[in-house]
């Protein structure tokens, strides 16, 4: 029987991306942890959003490189 070989996670890339349900890769703002005093509520709020990674190409690059993220949907079983 062929062995079959586990693929290598990109941490990095799984640790700033998810997959949701639908397939879609999303990912968060940056900017969040410095200089919030003198950002408004308003930009901060927006801060907070998960954005859909618009491009195909970076997509299937994230997915590539972070095989494993559709199956778990938060963070990988310890």
């Amino acid at each position: 029987m062929a062995k079959k070989y586990k693929l290598k996670t990109h941490k990095a890339t799984a640790k700033r991306f998810r997959v949701t349900a639908g397939g879609k890769v999303v990912r968060t703002k940056g900017g969040k942890s410095h200089f919030r005093r003198r950002k408004s509520q308003r930009v901060k709020q927006k801060l907070d959003k998960m954005i859909t990674v618009e491009s195909s190409t970076q997509a299937k690059r994230i997915k590539r490189l972070a095989p494993y993220l559709k199956l778990y949907r938060q963070n990988p079983p310890g």
